[in-house]
This record gives C-alpha cells, sequence and structure tokens, in this order.
C-alpha cells in the first residue's frame, strides 16, 4: 500500500507541476498577446496621426472639376509655395566698437517652381556660402533697424537668386528669402 500510496502521491506531485507549468505559461502568452495588441494600438494611433490614413490630395483636374461646379474659376498655373529651411541656423561675428556680436538667423528660401526647389537641394553648399558673405558683410548697427534688415534680406534674395540663375538659367525662380529667427547679441 506504501507503493501505492508513495506513487499515487508522486502522480499527484506531477499533476500539480503540470498544471502550475500551464498555468505560468498560460500567463506569459496572455502577457504577450497583451504587449503586442498595445505595441499595434501605439503603430496605429501613430500613423493616423501622422496623417497615413489621410485620402490622398486632389487632383488638378478634381480641384478645377470642383471649381467649375461651384460656379468659381479656378486659378490656372498657380502652384503652392515650397519652403525649403535651410539648417543649421547661420550664425556670423561682427566686430562693433571693440567688443565682439553675433548674429544668428535662421533662412527660409521660398519658390514655386519644383525645379528650383530641387536646384535649392543640390547647390545648397553654393547658397550657404552666398549668404553667409552677405549676412557676414553687413554693419552691425546696421542690422539693428528694422530697414537694415529688410536690405539684408534683399540681399539675401538676390544671392540666392543669383545662385539659381547660374544653375537654371531661371531668373524669377525664387519668390521670398525668409529670416525666420533673427537674434542679435
Amino acid at each position: 500500500m506504501r507503493r501505492k500510496n508513495g506513487m499515487a502521491e508522486e502522480e499527484s506531485e506531477v499533476a500539480e507541476d503540470a498544471t502550475a507549468a500551464k498555468g505560468g505559461k498560460g500567463k506569459i502568452i496572455v502577457l504577450i498577446v497583451a504587449v503586442l495588441v498595445l505595441i499595434a494600438g501605439s503603430v496605429g494611433v501613430t500613423l493616423f496621426f501622422l496623417g497615413f490614413f489621410d485620402p490622398p490630395p486632389p487632383t488638378e483636374e478634381e480641384l478645377a472639376a470642383a471649381a467649375a461646379e461651384a460656379g468659381v474659376e479656378a486659378p490656372k498655373g498657380k502652384i503652392s509655395a515650397m519652403y525649403f529651411p535651410i539648417q543649421p541656423p547661420f550664425v556670423v561675428n561682427f566686430q562693433s566698437r571693440g567688443r565682439q556680436r553675433f548674429l544668428q538667423t535662421d533662412v527660409t528660401i521660398m519658390t514655386r517652381d519644383p525645379e528650383v526647389f530641387a536646384t535649392i537641394q543640390k547647390h545648397l553648399p553654393l547658397i550657404k556660402n552666398r549668404l553667409v558673405m552677405i549676412l557676414g558683410g553687413g554693419a552691425y548697427q546696421e542690422l539693428q533697424t528694422n530697414e537694415g534688415k529688410e536690405l539684408m534680406r534683399q540681399q539675401a534674395m538676390q544671392g540666392v537668386q543669383a545662385v539659381i540663375t547660374e544653375e537654371t538659367g531661371k531668373e524669377d525662380g525664387v519668390e521670398q528669402v525668409l529670416f525666420t529667427n533673427f537674434v542679435m547679441q
């Protein structure tokens, strides 16, 4: 009887171990599934907020058809503005009244021509060089006035336009050069 009792106890212990192992594995599987669901949800929400699920923008034909249906004349050949921010910001130094002064500015180029936009990307080092020369050539006292800043912006636009004209032959490809940040110290 001992033997049967001993065997029964062993079988009982083995059965309990198997049940405990099954329960432990089940918990791990549930935990893994829960983590995967959370990851999938996070990716889905991120894609949603990034506009991945948005419908594609309407084509020019669709815009023209909608404008004609509404009785409004659609603008012809008007392409929306494209902005090319130049990174990193420009930092130039000036000597003013025996003290070292600095200018930090963010420059953004505006165009409506995709070919000019591609040219800006391709010849960015040349454009940056031209802008550094123009920005560094200004006088600190003049740049403290609005007129001085506007004059600097116009010179920067002419410099960028000169590079674009040299490379593409287009004389009016750049509409604006914008100073999106202008800090002097």
